[in-house]
């Protein structure tokens, strides 16, 4: 098996809402064994978000919850959506 890391590429905007989610799922709610029944696939989830966690200071901004806003308006408008502001 190649040891080489896989990188994936998110554009600022989804990799700043990533772990807003991640955390909705993983920390606060028993969501994730619903979401994802399948453990060994909760070693890549955690990877995912403690890179994240680490390379993103914004997310200790205290205007974090405007900018979190901001990126989720963004991107639901590049998809051709309506921004909601329910919440998982």
């Amino acid at each position: 098996m190649d040891e080489e890391p896989v990188l994936i590429k998110l554009t600022p905007d989804q990799a700043f809402v990533l772990p807003d989610w991640l955390y909705e799922v993983m920390m606060k709610s028993d969501k994730l064994d619903a979401i994802v029944p399948d453990r060994a696939v909760w070693s890549g989830i955690y990877a995912i978000s403690g890179t994240l966690e680490k390379e993103l200071a914004g997310i200790f901004a205290s205007d974090y919850e405007q900018r979190l806003a901001e990126a989720r308006r963004r991107l639901v408008e590049l998809m051709g959506g309506q921004w909601s502001v329910t919440r998982p």
